[in-house]
């Protein structure tokens, strides 16, 4: 796929998603990669091996039904005993062993898709035996992150600038640049249930209230949006969601209170695209949900009229892209799911309404997959994927080695290989552009669950590449006033050169230096880009 033809899809960095909410609260860590199981340590040398080989057969047979089998080498042993498998139990109908409740935060009754197992689907022993081989076979600690270069203090490409706007306790759902002289940036607040307009000297000069956190705005020309309203913003399979008109009138944006289309499982993403060439506007809908969710298209039927078209029924869709990935002419999707199953999904346009869905890449479920956007990093003319693993709002919110920004090149032929890792705990985002405008691609990454007690910097890494897929890392103290969950990047000022805005979200971390109070910080800040000297 050439990177000329992608459909212009587009920068969503507000679908908060990403948001510590928002985050998969059942993505368990369940996957493979490489057994560990011949390893023993210490404090479970009293588990037999007939009971380790037991488990290991137990997990084959039952834990890859749905996402990759596990594998103990992910998490630590205390972790696994404590937070994973305790959680995972209600999944397979075990909500209770040895005298210890195990709590289900969702709907324990619920029927149809994503319903938990009717029937405990292996005996209490059985459960004991699968505790036995995570326990016993994973390591004590997880090793420490491989960071060959230390992250520069310094940012001399940026000024960081603060808003006319601040209020305590901010939670920004969406932020996002635009190419609007009058107003290019807009915020939308969880809890103040307000988006606000800011002009170029970052000052607010218009808002509008909504009856839900908005966690992604569609705009359509400089006069209408259509804005995704989340419902309710903790984890629940309520289908709470709803598609909201907005209209700009002369001086001010106004929201319409019914609905385009509602029922939706905490939407993160909605977005206009047209994917059956009969010239109506469809839509795009990314619903992350809990143990409900899925992606599907709206088919606009006329006269205010949609069809929902269902492409999967997994929970956490979180971000998808219309394109023409194989050049025939259809409008293609390629999105992200992160719940449970993690990866990123191919759906080809078959030309009658309906696609035919290809896995292109698969994640380990305790990865907390994030984020991933497309660009030609090479230069060979296909688009490769940026992607990010890092959200850690679940059971298992320790440090991981794993978390950080990745590069899998396009190698053709739908394969993609690994081709860049850099650790950054709970990283969230990344965007790719030529921020000093050197010929190359450069990455703005942010970190939701960084480890602020020890490397406050993650909060916000700036990779300047220097060819071959060589990074300098750098960042500023400045920027660590505040716990950043959305980023959006482009020309805020019109001087020709990329800009970064960075949104708060409050909410507490075991991870925080206590000398910092996020609640203080203001909802966005600016990295105005100076340009080369």
């Amino acid at each position: 796929m050439k990177k000329e033809n992608i459909f212009k899809f587009k920068k969503t960095a507000g679908w908060f998603v990403n948001q510590l909410i928002i985050a998969s609260l059942i993505t368990i860590g369940l996957s493979v990669m490489g057994c560990n199981s011949s390893s023993r340590h210490e404090s479970y040398t009293n588990i037999s091996e007939e009971s380790i080989k037991k488990g290991k057969e137990l997990t084959e047979v039952n834990c890859q039904s749905c996402h990759q089998l596990p594998d103990p080498s992910l998490l630590n042993a205390k972790t696994w005993e404590e937070g994973a498998l305790p959680a995972m139990g209600p999944l397979m109908g075990i909500f209770n062993h040895k005298g210890q409740s195990y709590t289900y935060r969702g709907d324990a009754q619920m029927k149809g898709p994503g319903a938990l197992a009717s029937n405990p689907m292996v005996t209490h022993e059985e459960w004991q035996n699968i505790i036995d081989y995570y326990t016993a076979t994973a390591p004590e600690e997880l090793p420490r992150q491989d960071r060959a270069e230390e992250i520069d203090p310094e940012l001399p490409l940026f000024e960081i600038l603060e808003p006319k706007l601040n209020y305590r306790n901010s939670h920004t759902t969406f932020l996002k640049i635009r190419e609007d002289r009058r107003a290019p940036l807009v915020i939308s607040d969880a809890t103040t249930l307000k988006t606000y307009f800011l002009n170029n000297q970052l000052a607010p000069i218009d808002s509008l209230t909504t009856i839900g956190p908005l966690t992604n705005i569609d705009f359509m020309g400089q006069s209408e949006a259509l804005a995704c309203n989340v419902g309710i913003l903790m984890p629940n399979n309520q289908a709470h969601g709803t598609a909201l008109r907005m209209m700009r009138k002369p001086d001010r944006w106004e929201i319409d209170s019914i609905s385009v289309f509602s029922g939706l499982h905490r939407p993160l993403q909605i977005s206009q695209t047209e994917l059956n060439d009969d010239g109506k506007p469809d839509y795009l809908v990314c619903e992350f949900g809990y143990m409900r969710g899925g992606l599907s298209w709206m088919e606009n039927q006329g006269r205010g009229r949609y069809e929902k078209r269902v492409l999967s029924t997994l929970p956490g869709a979180r971000i998808a892209y219309p394109l023409d990935y194989n050049e025939d002419g259809q409008m293609d999707i390629l999105a992200m799911f992160a719940q449970g199953v993690e990866g990123i999904f191919l759906y080809l346009n078959n030309g009658n309404g309906s696609f035919t869905e290809k896995r292109l890449l698969e994640f380990p479920s305790v990865y907390g997959s994030s984020y991933f956007e497309l660009a030609d990093f090479n230069k060979d003319g296909l688009l490769d994927i940026i992607y990010t693993s890092g959200d850690n709002a679940d059971y298992t919110t320790i440090l991981k080695p794993y978390h950080g920004v990745y590069i899998y090149l396009n190698k053709g032929k739908d394969k993609f290989e690994q081709s860049f890792f850099y650790p950054i705990h709970g990283c969230y985002k990344a965007m790719a552009r030529d921020f000093d405008k050197d010929g190359d691609l450069d990455l703005a990454t942010i970190a939701h669950y960084a480890d602020f007690a020890s490397q406050p910097e993650e909060g916000f890494v700036y990779l300047e590449n220097k060819g071959d897929l060589q990074f300098d890392p750098m960042s500023s103290p400045k920027l660590e006033v505040g716990r950043w969950i959305t980023m959006d990047a482009g020309d805020m000022d019109g001087d020709g050169w990329t800009d970064i805005v960075l949104g708060n979200f409050v909410q507490p971390s075991e991870f925080s230096n206590p000398e910092i109070d996020w609640a203080e910080a203001p909802p966005v800040l600016v990295l105005k880009n100076k340009g080369n000297p």
